[in-house]
């Protein structure tokens, strides 16, 4: 007399939940029998056998859509999908390990955003006293001209490292950090702007005289620099233009 289990016992005997058996029968892994004369649904050892192959193949990261082809297939075809599959396994496990230290770098404030050369160069921005309104301004000029070009980016960044250890150039950060908060019409501005302009003068720029000639990127680092999101600032950039 052949052996029958319920659906009950088959999850036991397989190691698997009720529910999950269900679910195979919804996804047409394993064929659903009748219920017989007492309403319950009995199966056979082949039964539990598809149950464990379907159990093993999913436990090993087989995704489901794939088990039904991979069921009666034989060895050669079998070894080719687990081959595939570990391949695609692989590159979600490579995926993951960036994430994970993208979320790492998250304790690193802005070196998950800007390069290492530009996070180093917006902290000595904030050991000299500059806002973080400022900082904030910087970091997303420069989170623009690094999406435009990297290579530019790292001319403008380089430029940048040095001019930081120039005391005007400090001086003259910190008092256009202050000019934010300026009127328009602020009769510092104009001796501002030609401070500016004649230190620029006197500084031999790679950004200008190099390989950096994109009026895009000149722009936005423009912006990076000035942040045209005050009437003081927007005045301010007229006049160094001259």
């Amino acid at each position: 007399m052949t052996t029958m289990l319920t659906i009950g016992q088959l999850a036991d005997y397989a190691g698997v939940t009720t529910k999950a058996i269900r679910h195979y029968h919804e996804r047409g892994l394993l064929a659903e029998p009748d219920r017989d004369s007492s309403g319950y649904r009995r199966y056979t050892a082949e039964d539990a056998i598809t149950l464990v192959k379907i159990r093993t193949l999913a436990g090993a990261g087989v995704p489901l859509a794939r088990i039904e082809d991979l069921l009666d297939a034989d060895p050669d075809v079998l070894a080719a999908a687990i081959a595939e599959i570990d391949r695609d396994l692989r590159e979600r496990m490579a995926q993951l390990r960036r994430t994970r230290g993208q979320l790492a770098q998250l304790h690193g404030g802005d070196r998950l955003f800007v390069s290492a050369d530009v996070a180093d160069y917006l902290a000595e921005l904030r050991d000299i006293g500059v806002s973080e309104r400022h900082i904030r301004l910087e970091r997303d000029g420069w989170i623009l001209m690094h999406t435009a070009s990297p290579e530019d980016a790292a001319v403008w960044i380089a430029e940048k490292r040095e001019f930081i250890g120039n005391p005007e150039f400090r001086a003259l950060c910190l008092e256009h950090d202050a000019a934010f908060d300026w009127s328009a019409d602020d009769p510092r501005l104009p001796a501002l702007a030609a401070r500016t302009r004649s230190w620029f003068a006197g500084y031999h720029s790679r950004s200008e005289a190099g390989p950096v000639h994109n009026p895009t990127i000149a722009r936005l680092a423009e912006q990076s620099q000035h942040g045209a999101s005050s009437p003081a600032w927007d005045r301010l950039a007229q006049l160094t233009q001259g």
